[in-house]
């Protein structure tokens, strides 16, 4: 298994699911086309994992590399490989499907439970998991959704939180990847978000969050996504 990961911003990186892959033996490169760097240029790898940052592909424009990536996951998802996104990489990945990025109905910052539909009780990496599960939010959009999506999570803030758009191909708004040290990362690089609002945390709530919880379901996650092609 080789891991192809993109990038979006230094302070925004795989965070656990780079311990998972090492832990694993699995080689684990990582590009960043935000520093020009071509995700086009690398072809031996099984897995793709898209991640989040502060660009929006409500913004194409402004952020030409992401139409480029847009067209790399297409490309990667015809090749029947594995593609996992979250945050922006989930809308990135919708957008490869046809789905346009929309507005959050509810800015999201902080820990904050989403619910599992009935569909995910029998999706092959979501099943058996609690209903209700503590995951992390940093996000003003969410991903849109295509006639055979299926939505597997939502939140009281954000409709769309864990997308599946095929059988190798799982977004997720939501982060479970981000660790106590990455979010003060986080926090130290986007501290100006933690405006007030019904949905955002302050520095002390993201501080206090139990993360190493969450991780633990990030791993179940990983593992089951990583026997999709077996």
């Amino acid at each position: 298994m080789k891991i192809l990961c993109i990038m979006h911003a230094d302070f925004e990186t795989p965070g656990v699911i780079e311990n998972w892959a090492n832990k694993k033996g699995y080689p684990f490169k990582i590009v960043k086309p935000y520093k020009d760097e071509n995700c086009s240029a690398v072809e031996d790898f099984t897995w793709l994992i898209v991640m989040g940052g502060p660009q929006t592909p409500l913004a194409l424009k402004k952020f030409p590399y992401l139409k480029d990536e847009i067209d790399f996951i297409g490309r990667t998802v015809a090749q029947k490989k594995l593609v996992l996104g979250f945050c922006l990489g989930a809308q990135l990945i919708g957008e490869a499907f046809g789905a346009k990025t929309e507005r959050s109905p509810e800015k999201e910052i902080g820990v904050f439970p989403i619910q599992l539909t009935s569909a995910a009780a029998q999706d092959p990496i979501m099943k058996d998991l609690p209903k209700s599960i503590p995951v992390t939010h940093w996000h003003n959009d969410m991903p849109g959704l295509t006639q055979n999506s299926v939505l597997l999570g939502s939140s009281q803030g954000c409709p769309r939180q864990i997308v599946r758009y095929g059988p190798l191909a799982y977004g997720f708004q939501c982060h479970l990847e981000i660790s106590h040290d990455g979010m003060k990362t986080m926090i130290a690089a986007c501290g100006d978000d933690l405006k007030p609002l019904r949905y955002v945390q302050n520095e002390a709530e993201l501080l206090k969050q139990d993360y190493t919880s969450i991780n633990k379901i990030m791993f179940t996650i990983l593992d089951r996504f990583s026997e999709l092609r077996n």
